[in-house]
Formats: C-alpha cells, structure tokens, sequence
C-alpha cells in the first residue's frame, strides 16, 4: 500500500529517525514529506542529512527547508556563520560534520541548495516549515524568510478554533489564508510549548513538530489516515547531550 507520510523536525536526532522510520514499516512504496530544520541541536545533524540523501534514492522524497537549514546550507557553501545559529545548535552541527567527515561532500551543500521552501500536492494540501503571510496563498508570499521563520500562520489557526462561527460575517472575517487549501502540515513551533508532545491540529493546521529539538519525541504521521508514531524522547537517546534545551 502506497502512503505519504510527514516527518517533523529532527534537529540532528538520527536515532530519532531510524526510530520512527522502523516504528512506522516505511518501505520504498512511501512518499515522504520532511519539513524542515534537521539540523542543529543533537549530535548527529550530519548523520541525518547522510540518511536523508539515501532515502532520496529509495523513495520519493519532498524536503521542505527550515530556518536552521538555511543557516547549515550557508555555512556549507560559503562558510558564513553567526552568533545566534552557533548559539542556537550551528556549533553541534559543525562538530558533526567535522567529526564524521561529511563537510567535504558535495551531496550535502546540493542537498541544502535543492531545499523546498514549500509543497502542495495534487489534493491541495500544503507543505511549509513554519508559515506565510500572503492573502493570497504561499505562492505570493513577498518575503521568502516567512517560509521558514514565520508564526502567525500557526498562532491565526490557534486563535480561529477558538471563534465560535454563529453568523455568515463570523465565517467571512476568518483569515482567508487557511481557505486556499484543504490542509496545511508544519513544524517549528514545538506542541511540546503547549504541553503536548503529539501533533496538535488548529483549524485545518496540522504541527508536525513534537519537540525532537528539546525533550519531546520526533513524529511521522499518515496524512491519510492520521495515524502516527513517534520516538523515545529524544534526551533519552542522547543521554550526554543537552540537544536545545
């Protein structure tokens, strides 16, 4: 059976990965539909991408960029760092690559550089790091950083569930972002900020990000049938580590 499955943000957990990957039988029959950030936190951000590369060779594979992938893809090609990416995990993810070896391949620098900044498959649903501003649909988003970086997508969603719809004009005033789309699958901002550490859905807004970064677990979900499953949390994996926390 054929099925699309969509993997939160990893933060260099690769045990985290292999995990999930076993957990849910993924075979080469699966789509595959990562959004974002796995780098920066734990240990093995290098690791990650490696496996990454493979499974771009044995399924079809859509990766969407992050925030932290964006400043993992600059240091790769032109060296650039900056105080707040090397505060915030980039001194984990240089250590990984120096250490295993992979700063010198040219499948990782192509690898950021092919990155996604989203994805709408043919049943227009679509697939982003964080967000978009457009009222207009994520194709006329003015800045591209909203990709990766933005919120209000997320919080909007948070804030509609919450409006009881009595009347046309309740229906109507509805951030007209959400109606381009039957639904929408993020990471970025952890559920575990809302003490959950499962995928939360807001509106047509599913947050794929369970926290992996800090002490909640990694997450694939069936986007089908909205079965998931999950990791150990990942300070359990990473015993010795602080990953972002």
């Amino acid at each position: 059976m054929k099925r699309t499955l969509v993997i939160g943000d990893i933060h260099g957990g690769y045990k985290a990965l292999l995990q999930v990957l076993e957990s849910a039988k993924v075979t080469s029959n699966d789509t595959l539909i990562f959004l974002g950030d796995y780098v920066d936190g734990w240990s093995e951000s290098a690791e990650t991408i490696e496996k990454l590369i493979e499974l771009s060779i044995s399924n079809t594979c859509v990766f969407i960029r992050g925030n932290h992938d964006f400043w993992c893809g600059l240091w790769l090609e032109k060296g650039v760092t900056n105080p707040i990416w090397l505060e915030h995990g980039g001194k984990e993810t240089i250590n990984s690559y120096i250490q295993s070896g992979y700063v010198s391949k040219n499948t990782h620098k192509k690898f950021f550089e092919t990155l996604h900044n989203y994805y709408i498959d043919e049943k227009e649903r679509l697939f982003l790091h964080a967000g978009f501003t457009s009222m207009h649909g994520a194709g006329n988003e003015e800045y591209e950083s909203n990709y990766y970086w933005d919120r209000t997508l997320w919080e909007a969603a948070l804030l509609a569930d919450k409006v009881e719809e009595k009347t046309l004009e309740d229906i109507l005033t509805k951030p007209k972002r959400f109606n381009y789309y039957k639904e929408i699958y993020i990471g970025h901002t952890p559920t575990t900020n809302y003490n959950k550490d499962t995928p939360i859905k807001a509106h047509n807004v599913w947050n794929i990000d369970t926290g992996a970064a800090f002490k909640g677990k990694l997450t694939i979900l069936d986007i089908d049938t909205k079965e998931f499953w999950q990791s150990e949390p990942l300070p359990y994996l990473y015993p010795d580590e602080r990953g972002r926390n």
